[in-house]
């Protein structure tokens, strides 16, 4: 069965390749948008000029939704760590090094913002290109072999520290997407700085109309933010469960329908970031009130669930530099870099 997406694309045909090796294996992969299901075939792959010997790659045969059909792009190119390679197939890059067709263990990217530009970007295998950066590199360690992960310390907005990171935060680099992406607490704190709106406010006002008031008290007692939620009832403690701390869930992860009742993962995740809005609130001598404003302020900037929010173009020079501290280095993105082209509907909304 030929996909609709093929018609649109350039393909992959194994009659015509004279290095062609069956291998047949079945292949499933799930991406963040997207799926496709295919089986495994080897053949030599060329980038450039270099050439990968026997290189083991999944063609496509089935790629549900519209996702590859709008796609510009003929494939996808996976450049993670053995360990989350689906079938554990050997990526492309290991097999650059493997076989001594680069000089330096390096790849690197450079995205041109200019859309009208000649070239849209560049990728280079073995080393970077010069003409694409000023002054020095900042090397981190991975700290965890599968995505890109390394450590990341505070996160600043107007060169003020939101208090989400200020004790390190876990962080990936991914080739895979332009966008932004962290926690919602964090997310929430940066649409608040710089006037972005979001789309679910309900539920989190609920929670901190239920629960502010026990939060702020107990803000004294030293405990951690899941401890303070489940003294006042907003989380239960499930013994020899692992919960994990929303400070690292993802502002693209679906969350259960709140109409479950309080004390549910949603309810839970909104109290978590609510007691951490107010003690960043309580190092400044807020008053209650204030903190209580401040939390619902915030509820109004949370992202949709699909991670998006937006912000008004007549505004941007206005809006505040958002650092993140890597390796003890702030790296700045201006308002500009922060979001992404204008849709321009009505000429005044930036989606971020």
């Amino acid at each position: 069965m030929v996909q609709l997406a093929c018609f649109f694309h350039h393909k992959y045909r194994a009659s015509k390749s004279t290095s062609y090796k069956a291998d047949g294996t079945s292949f499933a992969i799930q991406y963040g948008t997207g799926s496709m299901e295919g089986f495994l075939s080897v053949d030599d792959v060329t980038l450039g000029d270099l050439t990968v010997k026997e290189q083991v790659f999944a063609e496509a045969t089935k790629e549900p939704g519209v996702t590859f059909l709008a796609a510009k792009m003929d494939g996808i190119l996976g450049l993670g760590f053995k360990e989350i390679s689906v079938n554990r197939v050997t990526p492309v890059w290991y097999n650059m090094l493997n076989q001594k067709l680069v000089k330096e263990p390096v790849f690197s990217f450079w995205l041109n913002r200019d859309t009208e530009g000649e070239k849209g970007g560049e990728l280079v295998f073995g080393g970077v290109d010069p003409d694409h950066f000023k002054g020095e590199h900042t090397y981190t360690p991975v700290t965890r072999k599968g995505y890109w992960q390394f450590d990341m310390g505070d996160v600043l907005v107007g060169g003020q520290s939101t208090g989400f990171c200020a004790g390190g935060c876990s962080a990936i680099a991914d080739s895979g997407t332009s966008l932004l992406a962290g926690p919602t607490g964090i997310v929430a704190e940066i649409n608040h700085a710089i006037g972005a709106t979001g789309v679910i406010s309900g539920e989190c006002k609920l929670v901190v109309e239920q629960y502010g008031d026990l939060i702020i008290q107990m803000l004294m007692s030293q405990l951690s933010p899941f401890k303070i939620c489940t003294k006042a009832g907003a989380c239960f403690l499930e013994e020899g469960v692992h919960r994990r701390d929303p400070g690292i869930a993802s502002v693209l992860e679906k969350h259960e329908d709140v109409s479950n009742g309080l004390g549910n993962e949603v309810t839970c995740a909104f109290c978590e970031m609510a007691v951490i809005w107010a003690q960043n609130q309580l190092r400044k001598n807020n008053t209650e009130a204030q903190i209580k404003e401040y939390m619902n302020q915030l509820c109004e900037r949370l992202p949709s669930p699909m991670g998006e929010s937006m912000v008004d173009c007549n505004d941007l020079s206005s809006m505040p530099d958002v650092s993140f501290t890597i390796a003890g280095k702030d790296f700045k993105l201006t308002p500009e870099q922060v979001c992404i082209q204008c849709l321009n509907l009505d000429g005044d909304w930036y989606p971020l």
